[in-house]
C-alpha cells in the first residue's frame, strides 16, 4: 500500500475524531462576560470600583425607591432586579443603602410636613422617628428592554449570539434641599455567545442572567456619575447639644472628619421654599463662629470645642472649614 493511500485511508478516522470534539464542545455555552463576576463589556464596573476606591467623603445613608418598571412590553420583574443590583453597587461604593417604597417614604414627608405647619403636634414620637436617617435618595425607572438573538453557522457548527440592552432613568436627590445633583439616563448592554455543533447546545431559553447584565452595567454607569458627585460635596452635620465650651456634633467616625479638624458654625434662619412645588429647597444660613474636632463618640457623634463665637445652640450646621 503506497503511503498516499495510507494517508487517505486515515481521514475518516480524523474526521470522527475532529466531530467529536467539535460536538462536545460545542454542546457547552460560552459567555462574553459573567454576571457573577460583575464583569460588562464596557468595564464600567471596574469604573465604577475605581471612583469607590477613591471615595472619601462621610458614609452617607442613601435610601433607594424601588425602581419603576416603564418598559412598554412591562418586561416581569425587570423593576424589582434594578433595585436589588444597585443596592449592591450601592454598598459596595461604600455607601450605606436603605431600600424604600415610594408608600414609606410619602408617610414619613407627610407626617413632617403636617408637623412643620402644626396641623399635628410632634408630641412623644417625631416624624423621623422609626426610620434611618436619609441624607441622599436614589429613584429610577426602566424605560425600556430588549433582546437581540444574531446566529452565525461555521462549518458544521453553529452559533449564537444574544444581547441584551437596556435603557435606565435615574436621579440623586439630596434629602435636606429636595436638589437633584444628578438626573441622567445611561444604556446598559450583556452579551452571552452560546454555541452547538449541528444546532445542538445552542438553543435559547429564558436568561435572566441577560437582564441583569445589562442592568448592571447601566446601573454601574449611573452610580459612577453619583459617587463623582458625592466626592465633590463637603462634610455638613449639625449641632446636637452645647455644654459650655464643648460642643456635640453629629459627626462621628462616619463623617471621616479628622481629629483637630476646624469647622465653621452657622446659625439658620428662615426656610427657603419653591413657590411651585411647595418644598423646602434650603434655609438661611449666618456664621457665628468656629470649633474644633476633639474627638469621635462613636460612629455618629463627636466633640468639639468652641474656638470662636458664641450663641451657639442645638441645630445650628457645622461645615468643614475651607
Amino acid at each position: 500500500m503506497s503511503f498516499i493511500s495510507k494517508r487517505f485511508k486515515s481521514l475518516p478516522l480524523l474526521a470522527v475524531s475532529l466531530a467529536a470534539g467539535l460536538f462536545f464542545s460545542g454542546c457547552t455555552p460560552t459567555t462574553t462576560g459573567a454576571v457573577k463576576e460583575d464583569i460588562t463589556r464596557t468595564e464600567q464596573t471596574k469604573e465604577l470600583k475605581e471612583a469607590g476606591l477613591r471615595y472619601r467623603g462621610p458614609e452617607y445613608n442613601i435610601a433607594i425607591l424601588e425602581f419603576e418598571n416603564k418598559t412598554p412590553a412591562r418586561t416581569l420583574g425587570v423593576g424589582e432586579a434594578a433595585t436589588d443590583i444597585m443596592r449592591t453597587i450601592v454598598k459596595q461604593a461604600g455607601l450605606e443603602p436603605i431600600v424604600l417604597t415610594y408608600a414609606e417614604l410619602d408617610e414619613q414627608q407627610r407626617l413632617i410636613e403636617l408637623q412643620r405647619s402644626g396641623a399635628v403636634k410632634t408630641g412623644l414620637k417625631k416624624a423621623d422617628e422609626g426610620f434611618d436617617p436619609v441624607d441622599f435618595r436614589i429613584a429610577g425607572s426602566v424605560t425600556s428592554y430588549h433582546e437581540v438573538e444574531e446566529s452565525t453557522d461555521i462549518l458544521i457548527g453553529k452559533s449564537k449570539k444574544h444581547i441584551a440592552r437596556v435603557q435606565v432613568d435615574y436621579s440623586l436627590v439630596d434629602v435636606a434641599t429636595g436638589k437633584s445633583l444628578v438626573s441622567d439616563s445611561g444604556m446598559g448592554e450583556y452579551t452571552k455567545i452560546t454555541g452547538g455543533l449541528l444546532g445542538l447546545g445552542g438553543k435559547s431559553t429564558a436568561d435572566p442572567g441577560l437582564r441583569d447584565g445589562a442592568l448592571r452595567d447601566a446601573l454601574a454607569k449611573a452610580l459612577t456619575s453619583m459617587v463623582e458627585k458625592l466626592n465633590e460635596m463637603p462634610y455638613t452635620g449639625k449641632i446636637l447639644e452645647v455644654d459650655r465650651n464643648i460642643v456635640i456634633i453629629r459627626a462621628g467616625t462616619r463623617s471621616r472628619v479628622e481629629p483637630g479638624t476646624i469647622l465653621s458654625v452657622y446659625s439658620t434662619g428662615a426656610e427657603f421654599v419653591d413657590p411651585d412645588t411647595g418644598r423646602v429647597i434650603g434655609k438661611r444660613e449666618k456664621l457665628i463662629g468656629e470649633v474644633k474636632l476633639l474627638e469621635h463618640q462613636g460612629e455618629r457623634i463627636s466633640e468639639t470645642e468652641v474656638t470662636s463665637g458664641t450663641g451657639f445652640k442645638a441645630g445650628d450646621v457645622v461645615k468643614v472649614k475651607r
